[in-house]
């Protein structure tokens, strides 16, 4: 055989052993992990919660999804994390270094830490909470400092680095320059990672890389950061509020650009999740881990979540 045939039939076999391991899966499953009920909410039927709007979040932009429960055992977290595709870390109001959220949150992150150290592609994405709840794993100690950033929507200040950011490179330009511009970014938090706490944290500075911050006014903080080597998103701000979410408060925003923005996070996130091979052992046990064996209870037009899922 002559070289430039060499040559050919070479350059096809490397673009097709290149195309299998480029693959994806188009029926990616994300867990999110419940958490300790709201503090006083006294007609939960169950002693733990999933928000609906981050079910709803994921599933508009093409995942199903598999409810983690807490209070459960290593072994079982480390099955189900070789099931799923990904994990979603929610906002909510629990103590993020000693709750059974907590618990459960630092296994799957270490499972993650492990799996895409060894190629096995795993994303997590924190919102809100999820956001501190990494910033703590990452450091190994809390560094959050108080905000007054309660009931506010604010734009993102955006920094060099997220133009090129794996998150915020694909966003439209016009997005983009609606988030920079524009009150559509929901937050609901009274704790931030300010910036002066992560320039100073060589664990937090090695690992993240920093792509928006705000302020209060007083305090700048961080807003939405990824992880320089591993798949992993956080952002301070609810984009899955504006579709989902209707309780009379200032900082909810409900115009087209903030709903767009929650699309492209969601859409972002489960294209990650489309690169995990992880799969469940038989079809029978993938439909009775998900969410659709579970019903929310919607908690009323006034409620801080619409609907909850509850669990035992």
């Amino acid at each position: 055989m002559c070289r430039p045939a060499v040559f050919a039939v070479l350059t096809a076999f490397l673009a097709c052993v290149a195309g299998r391991n480029q693959q994806l899966n188009y029926r990616p499953i994300i867990g999110v992990l419940a958490q300790e009920n709201l503090p006083g909410d006294q007609f939960a039927p169950a002693p733990s919660y999933i928000a609906a709007c981050y079910v709803k979040y994921l599933e508009g932009a093409g995942a199903r999804v598999v409810p983690i429960r807490i209070n459960r055992t290593e072994e079982e977290y480390t099955k189900i994390f070789s099931s799923i595709n990904g994990l979603l870390l929610p906002g909510g109001d629990v103590d993020i270094e000693r709750s059974q959220f907590t618990q459960a949150a630092r296994i799957f992150y270490d499972l993650a830490l492990k799996a895409n150290d060894a190629g096995d592609f795993f994303p997590i994405w924190g919102t809100c909470q999820g956001f501190q709840q990494l910033t703590v794993l990452t450091a190994k100690k809390n560094l959050l400092t108080l905000t007054d950033t309660k009931s506010v929507a604010l734009p993102l200040d955006f920094t060099s680095a997220a133009n090129s950011s794996r998150l915020f490179q694909s966003f439209p330009k016009d997005l983009m320059q609606s988030l920079c511009n524009e009150n559509i970014t929901s937050n609901f938090h009274s704790w931030s990672l300010s910036m002066k706490n992560y320039s100073q944290n060589y664990k937090l500075r090695k690992f993240y890389r920093i792509l928006s911050t705000n302020t209060d006014g007083k305090r700048e903080f961080i807003s939405t950061m990824e992880a320089k080597h591993y798949p992993f998103y956080a952002v301070q701000w609810h984009p899955e509020k504006s579709p989902f979410e209707w309780i009379d408060k200032p900082g909810m925003i409900h115009t087209t650009s903030a709903v767009r923005a929650s699309f492209y996070t969601a859409s972002f996130f489960v294209s990650e999740a489309m690169k995990s091979k992880h799969q469940f052992s038989s079809s029978a046990e993938e439909e009775r881990a998900l969410i659709y064996n579970f019903s929310p209870v919607y908690r009323g037009i006034h409620a801080v979540f619409v609907q909850n899922y509850y669990f035992n």
